[in-house]
């Protein structure tokens, strides 16, 4: 949820940290600071705002000197937004620092236990308790940094990334995880080592980097080995250095205004990507290693449930028509927030498949940790390689989005059911529920349709004029049915996120139910509408939309008639059969939120309150 940057080495930290910021800022944005160690002491500087409002003020308040630094970006959790409460937090003597992403859930017991030894706090974050408690461990035992790093570890309930270092010994930096994500970066002859949320912040200075395991911690000195430990039993563990697959033009706008539209329009060549190697037309196979090296799992699993929250939940949802209707396989979606509260009935015959872009969803992980304490055979879908989840589950499969920096997602939504459509797919065929003619135009289909994305593309500068009529509703109402259903929930939520209008998603078919009271010449509804799936059901919705004076943008078929007669806006798709037109609907929905939050002047790619990544309950 907050973005974690660091380097230790040979070079001026400053700007490697600074940049490193900048590119974790979708992580969070309600502050950001720096901590420099320039040879005699550390120097200081933190702000609210943005990354840009930190460079401003760091430029009038420090040095830009030194070797070893760390910095933060936040996203609040204890104690408001402002410059006390943004991080970087030393302790009480100044001579410990500390950046955090995570919660310390028993923080208040710990603050009035170190009160009452004569501890006093300047902010009203739980990182300062950490940091201060991690002193008083380091005075009361005599122990170095590393030790009273582990100690204070084993008091903390609660989540976390932490780098920690102490200014009278400028020569390491400790780090630890337990449900945030922390990775290291391994500089050439081990010469000098980065420390960051993601890889992003150092993907020009190295391919190398070391992902850390929950419970884990490593000191990190210059010239040596990074040396990794369990929190909780202090056993040394190998260090698994992977190597990483993104590069930098990946991570930059390349052009486009916000990454979000970027990624709107890389969405061809990410479902490309994705399907690249496991979809076989030609041959007619479908090969995915994890679904084949777990084929009876899944032939003889008595149902699927997928967990999943936000967009990952929406596809999750477009899943469940998939598996039903190809596979014939029972399915249920669940938030996976609920799913971990509750005391849900799981056997060893559930397979449960767990949807993060990121990989690093908080309240997914504890839904796989549950699934996986009751016996079910956990399957994930994700973006990020080496990610926590991608770890955490028996098997599963890699979008291979490429990197999502826009906090609204996009291609993560497409290529998560580009994946689980595969899978479908490929059981279907194992179980013979689809005969083999079918077969062969699904895989057809699905190979044409980054080309129809393209297609779906082309309406852009239209998309554009409609949301200049509508940028200054209230209020929109997304309908859609079958397949189409959780594409009106998605393109209801991408409006929200991004432009700050109240939006709802409804099955058109329940607008009757309620919703219908709320239409007046007002209300935009937006109504999915293409000519596969429950089409003249649909028709008669627009029709009762139209008699109350609703205002209609329907998303139809290329060649459509019907609704063009009756809607006041259309925006045309390429056809594609029932199953995969949720890959091609989502694109216009996708361009006009964008369009109407940036005619509203909203932050596209760092909407307020939200961050890309929910490290935290």
């Amino acid at each position: 949820m907050c973005g974690i940057t660091g380097y230790i080495g040979y070079r001026d930290a400053y700007p490697i940290i600074i940049n490193g910021l900048q590119r974790l800022e979708y992580r969070g944005y309600d502050s950001a600071g720096i901590v420099l160690y320039d040879g005699n002491d550390i120097v200081l500087s933190k702000t609210k705002g943005k990354v840009s409002d930190l460079l401003e003020k760091a430029a009038k308040e420090i040095s830009p000197k030194g070797n070893l630094g760390i910095g933060h970006t936040r996203w609040a959790t204890h104690g408001v937004p402002n410059d006390v409460n943004s991080h970087p937090h030393t302790s009480q003597s100044g001579n410990l620092v500390i950046v955090h992403n995570g919660i310390i859930e028993n923080y208040d017991t710990l603050k009035k236990e170190l009160i009452n030894r004569g501890y006093s706090f300047k902010s009203d974050t739980d990182t300062e308790v950490l940091i201060n408690l991690i002193e008083e461990v380091q005075k009361e035992n005599d122990v170095k940094l590393g030790k009273a790093v582990q100690i204070a570890l084993n008091q903390v309930i609660g989540a976390y990334a932490i780098a920690v270092f102490d200014k009278n010994k400028p020569d390491e930096i400790v780090v630890a995880r337990l449900g945030s994500p922390i990775a290291i970066g391994i500089g050439k002859d081990k010469k000098e080592f980065f420390v960051a949320s993601d890889a992003s912040p150092f993907i020009e200075y190295t391919k190398e980097a070391i992902y850390l395991e929950d419970e884990e911690m490593a000191i990190i000195r210059v010239g040596k080995k990074v040396k990794i430990r369990k929190i909780h039993d202090d056993s040394l563990v190998d260090a698994s250095v992977q190597k990483l697959q993104m590069n930098l033009e990946q991570i930059e706008k390349g052009g486009y205004e916000h990454f979000m539209l970027k990624e709107i329009y890389e969405q061809p060549r990410a479902i490309t990507d994705t399907y690249r190697g496991r979809l076989l037309r030609e041959d007619g196979i479908i090969k995915m290693m994890g679904v084949e090296d777990n084929m009876k799992k899944f032939l003889n699993a008595d149902r699927i449930i997928i967990v999943a929250c936000g967009t990952s939940w929406h596809a999750g949802l477009v899943a469940e028509y998939i598996f039903e209707d190809l596979a014939r396989i029972p399915v249920e979606v669940e938030y996976a927030s609920e799913f971990r509260y509750r005391n849900p009935v799981i056997t060893e015959n559930d397979i449960i498949i767990a949807i993060s872009q990121s990989g690093e969803t908080a309240d997914t992980l504890a839904a796989i940790k549950l699934a996986k304490s009751r016996g079910a055979f956990v399957f994930g879908v994700c973006n990020v390689v080496g990610s926590s989840i991608a770890r955490e589950t028996h098997a599963g499969a890699y979008t291979h989005a490429g990197p999502e920096i826009g906090v609204a997602s996009t291609k993560a939504f497409t290529t998560q059911i580009t994946v689980l459509s595969l899978i479908a797919l490929r059981l279907a065929r194992a179980k013979g529920t689809v005969s083999s003619s079918d077969y062969r135009y699904y895989l057809q289909e699905l190979e044409l349709i980054p080309e129809k994305v393209k297609m779906a593309l082309t309406s852009d500068d239209h998309i554009k004029k409609i949301s200049e009529i509508y940028k200054d509703a209230t209020n929109f109402l997304y309908l859609g049915r079958g397949y189409n259903f959780p594409v009106a929930l998605e393109g209801a939520l991408k409006l929200k996120e991004i432009s700050y209008i109240h939006a709802e998603g409804y099955p058109a078919a329940e607008m009757k139910h309620g919703p219908i009271a709320l239409i007046d010449e007002n209300m935009p509804i937006v109504v999915i509408a293409t000519s596969k799936g429950h089409y003249e059901k649909v028709v008669s919705n627009i029709q009762e939309i139209k008699s109350r004076s609703g205002q209609i943008i329907a998303v139809v078929t290329e060649g459509d008639v019907q609704v063009k007669e009756i809607a006041d806006h259309v925006i045309e798709i390429p056809e594609t059969n029932e199953g995969f037109t949720p890959l091609l609907t989502t694109i216009p929905l996708q361009l006009l939120s964008y369009h109407i939050a940036v005619m509203r002047n909203c932050n596209v790619d760092q909407p307020r309150n939200l961050a890309k990544s929910v490290t935290v309950e």
